[in-house]
Parts: structure tokens; sequence; C-alpha cells
């Protein structure tokens, strides 16, 4: 019952209104910024929002060790049962972390081939029933147009939902016209929403720039807090 309570108060559930409901089975959505304002953060609400539900996730990293990623659900974890006051909240954790798997790969020594092939066999003989893949670390600046159709397709095929944060580099502009990256407009076919972030005074703003069909560029009525890393 705290799940499903926590759950339903989830900033998730007004981003996927704001997002024609959602990124949804067989697609991939980004969160693009900068390095440091808050990318994985909103991965790991997602996830979490996911766990709440009972629905198994999978969480793979292409930057960081798998102990560094634990930490940051501990971190958000923690300070949502704080800010809902929940008194079970260990009780909850150990419960939900059964439905979490982390997977830690090199992008440049690991073909994104691999990489489903991995997570194939842990949806099939494995027998861990995600419907919602977390890709953290995806460097968009190598060559990698064939990488997310293959992505893109796997989602297809599986009927997954895809989340990838996009770390933006060098000088500005870093966004077009329509607010779209400029590193992310080769691979527009293989994606459905984007979601950008800047810092707004004492949050975060989230910008949604890509909308299925739909080019957007539209501000959010959610903001990142960089104290809590928490969305409001």
């Amino acid at each position: 019952m705290l799940k499903k309570t926590l759950s339903s108060r989830s900033p998730i559930k007004v981003l996927e209104k704001n997002i024609s409901g959602g990124v949804g089975p067989g697609n991939i959505g980004i969160f693009a910024s900068r390095k440091g304002v808050g990318k994985t953060a909103c991965l790991v609400q997602i996830a979490l929002h996911r766990l709440f539900e009972e629905k198994p996730v999978i969480h793979v990293s292409y930057a960081s060790r798998v102990d560094y990623i634990i930490s940051w659900y501990e971190e958000i974890f923690k300070n949502l049962t704080t800010r809902e006051n929940l008194k079970s909240a260990m009780e909850i954790h150990d419960r939900i972390v059964r439905n979490r798997v982390i997977m830690n790969f090199r992008q440049e020594g690991m073909k994104t081939e691999q990489v489903l092939k991995s997570l194939e066999s842990l949806l099939g003989p494995g027998n861990f029933h995600a419907r919602t893949i977390i890709v953290d670390g995806f460097n968009f600046y190598l060559p990698c147009a064939e990488d997310m159709a293959l992505f893109k397709k796997f989602a297809t095929d599986h009927q997954l939902e895809f989340w990838f944060s996009c770390s933006l580099k060098g000088e500005d502009p870093l966004f077009d016209e329509k607010g779209i990256p400029f590193v992310l407009k080769d691979y527009l076919d293989s994606i459905d929403v984007i979601i950008t972030l800047e810092h707004d005074n004492s949050h975060v703003q989230l910008k949604l720039v890509k909308d299925h069909d739909q080019i957007s560029n539209k501000k959010l009525k959610l903001q990142l807090d960089p104290q809590t890393l928490l969305l409001e």
C-alpha cells in the first residue's frame, strides 16, 4: 500500500501526462544537458517510480561503476522517503531492490549487439520481466547512428521503454532554433522523446523539445531541486 501511495504521488506521473502519456513501449526517451545538471537523478527517479509500481527495471551504465550507480539510488530513495515521511522505508527498500538489475559496460570495448544480447539473455532465459531499461553514460559524440537504430529495433521488438542520458559538450550554442541538441539531430528517427535540463535560478528546469512526432520546445511543470536531487 505504501509503495502504491508513493507511486501515485510521484512527479513521474506529471512527466508522463506532459509527454502524451509517457515514452511508451517500443520507444526511446532522452534527458540531455551538460554534465552535472541532473540527468542521472531524473533517470533514477523514473526507475524508482517503476520499482514502486512493482515493475522490474534494468539499469545499464556506460560511465560509472555499479557501486556508484547504487549510491545514486540510495541517496534519492532516502530523500524521497524522507520527503514523504515514510515509516517503513527499509522494508520497502529491501523489496524493490530485488526487482532491479544494474549492468556495467565500456562503450569503446563493447559492441551494441553484445549489450543487447546480454539484455536479451536476462529478459529471456534469465526470466527477468523488465519493461523499462535505463541507459546512463552513453556517448552520443561517438559515431552511433547505427547503434541507436539497434536500440530502437530492440525496444520495438521487445516492447520496452528505454530512457537514455546524453551529456552535452563543447561551446554554446548546443541547441538549434527548435531546442534540439545538435548532437542528437542525426538520430531523431530513433528517438521519440527529448527532454533538456538547464539551470534556472535555484532549480533545474525541464523542457520537452520532442514529443514523439511533435517538436514542442515547451517548459514542463516540473523542476529538479539540486539539493535533494528530486523532481517536484
